[in-house]
């Protein structure tokens, strides 16, 4: 019996690669690591719900008293606004002029790097200082920050049994717990929204005012004097010592503030509390108020559906590029430590937005639906190949996932929703390499051909003959997807990731169908014992698979040397 044909020579990068990885021993510890990575990618690779977009800007307020909006806009916001413009890479600059201040705001093209950003606009206005107008106030600078004014977790606090605390101390409890958690690490800012600051409040009668012929700037004076808090410092005493007063605030209780005198009305002194009544409180100025419905039980008879009561909303930001899912898990165990303690003073607590548990979550539904999507493809490949071959596509989605993961981290990616629509949508394309290499094999096993062709030879041939048309319909699709990665605007920032994952998803399968699959077609498959028909001039079997006697296969030899 002689052999169908002579070594067989792949031409593609499919058949060569497929050919360098069939039996080499690297193979399996390679398929092994490319999954190790891709779980360690998916396992640290930071969560959010939203894809970090790199937004700059800045505000510049000038203040001039006694100005009127009209020199404001002449003197400061246009001169302001014209040098403003000579900053590279500002997009749109935007000015309002009101009596007494003036405020210039700019906006950097999407992409500009924002600390580089903030350092032009703090350079380009200290640069200037010298052309500012008499009259004219140190400019505040204000920078945009969105990477940590966006908070991934906010709690609102509430009081369950007022009678524990005042309204000052329930305040004063929730801003040390804002500071314990200002601690955790990758926390970037904390803030109270709603929080009032125990105080004296003075209410001034105007009317009494007028008929005493005091004013308010008088009032003003009177308290200043004694809630000052400085020490005082005098020089050396003839003997030569120092000599340091620490004067505490001369204001002691309500009575003492009640008796400030505030001016001398027909020789007799005007206190205060004859034209204004003092009690303890809270900064009832601070308009930020927000009230917390309780639902009452559903076992209380009483015909009242619920309660108000005040709230307090704590809201935590993370730094940029961090996962918002273990820093919201952090905080949340750290208010959880504290639960029983809160629970004595009276204060609860609910959890109104959690950033980290919905990016979580989507992540979570990703793995779901492809777990769905590999079980469905499995099941279809069962019927129309077997169950061998469906084994071995299988494989071939959890690795291209694991390539396109692993790229995706160290590129400095984040797992965001947009990311998890990039892989979603290339869910169904991952597959298609691997289906075309492996129905391939399974045409060839089943021809006759097959029969007098080595194993390697065979899934070396089948994967090289489908090579270059696979690779043209997989650059076809990588095409269609590369013009939006120079989409501009929030918009094309926004879509990023779709550009930049599913192409590397589209080449990750077809390295993974042209290296695994006759890998793991030499391991789990076998030639079947009967063939198709075929051309019986170059099949030295017949149809039914039996072999010639050596006579009849001379005697095949001999004609063929006379022809």
């Amino acid at each position: 019996m002689h052999k169908y044909n002579e070594h067989y020579v792949p031409e593609d990068i499919a058949g060569k690669l497929g050919e360098s990885f069939l039996r080499n021993p690297l193979t399996a510890v390679l398929g092994v690591v490319i999954l190790a990575l891709g779980w360690i990618a998916l396992s640290t690779m930071p969560r959010e719900e939203d894809p970090q977009i790199a937004i700059s800007g800045g505000g510049v307020i000038v203040a001039m008293p006694g100005a009127t909006p009209r020199e404001v806009e002449n003197i400061i916001s246009t001169p302001l606004e014209a040098k403003l413009r000579e900053i590279n890479g500002v997009e749109h600059i935007y000015s309002t002029s009101k009596d007494n201040v003036g405020i210039v705001q700019v906006m950097y093209h999407i992409g500009e790097d924002r600390e580089d950003s903030n350092l032009k606009l703090y350079d380009k206005v200290i640069q200037n200082m010298d052309k500012m107008p008499k009259g004219v106030m140190q400019p505040i600078i204000k920078t945009f920050d969105i990477d940590i004014d966006v908070p991934i977790i906010t709690l609102a606090f509430y009081q369950t049994d007022p009678s524990k605390l005042s309204i000052a101390e329930f305040n004063e409890k929730l801003r040390t717990l804002k500071y314990d958690i200002a601690g955790i690490e990758n926390v970037a800012k904390v803030t109270l929204h709603g929080a009032h600051k125990e105080q004296y409040n003075v209410k001034i009668d105007v009317d009494k005012l007028t008929g005493y012929h005091v004013s308010l700037g008088m009032v003003m004076m009177a308290i200043k004097k004694f809630t000052a808090k400085a020490p005082l410092i005098k020089g050396e005493t003839n003997s030569g010592k120092i000599v340091m007063f620490g004067v505490d605030s001369a204001v002691n209780g309500i009575e003492a503030i009640k008796n400030i005198q505030v001016s001398v009305y027909r020789g007799d002194p005007l206190y205060l509390k004859k034209i204004a009544t003092v009690e303890k409180g809270i900064d009832e100025q601070n308009y930020k108020e927000v009230e917390f419905f309780n639902k009452v039980d559903e076992g209380n008879s009483s015909s009242k559906i619920g309660e108000y009561t005040p709230q307090v909303t704590l809201a935590a930001s993370k730094l940029a590029g961090t996962n918002a899912v273990v820093v919201a898990n952090n905080i949340l165990e750290l208010i959880e430590s504290k639960k029983e303690e809160l629970e004595k003073l009276g204060i609860g607590y609910k959890v109104t937005r959690n950033y980290g548990e919905r990016a979580n979550q989507a992540v979570e539904e990703l793995m779901h639906h492809l777990f769905i999507t590999i079980v469905i493809i499995s099941i279809m490949l069962v019927f129309a190949l077997g169950w061998r071959e469906s084994l071995i596509v299988t494989f071939s989605v959890p690795a291209i996932l694991a390539i396109t993961l692993f790229i995706a981290y160290i590129s400095g990616q984040t797992m965001n929703r947009i990311t998890l629509f990039a892989f979603l949508l290339s869910l169904g394309l991952l597959v298609d390499a691997a289906i075309i290499v492996i129905e391939n094999i399974h045409r060839h096993l089943h021809l006759t051909k097959a029969e007098t062709q080595e194993m390697g030879e065979l899934l070396v041939e089948a994967t090289d003959e489908v090579g270059a048309p696979t690779n043209v319909a997989t650059l076809a699709i990588i095409m269609t997807m590369v013009p939006m990665a120079f989409v501009g605007g929030m918009m094309g920032a926004f879509m990023k990731p779709i550009p930049y994952n599913v192409p590397v998803a589209l080449l990750a399968s077809l390295f993974v169908a042209y290296i695994f699959t006759p890998y793991l077609s030499l391991k789990l498959l076998k030639k079947p014992k009967s063939t198709d028909p075929y051309d019986a001039e170059h099949n030295p079997y017949d149809i039914c698979g039996v072999c010639l006697n050596d006579s009849d296969e001379k005697e095949e030899d001999s004609k063929k040397e006379e022809k």
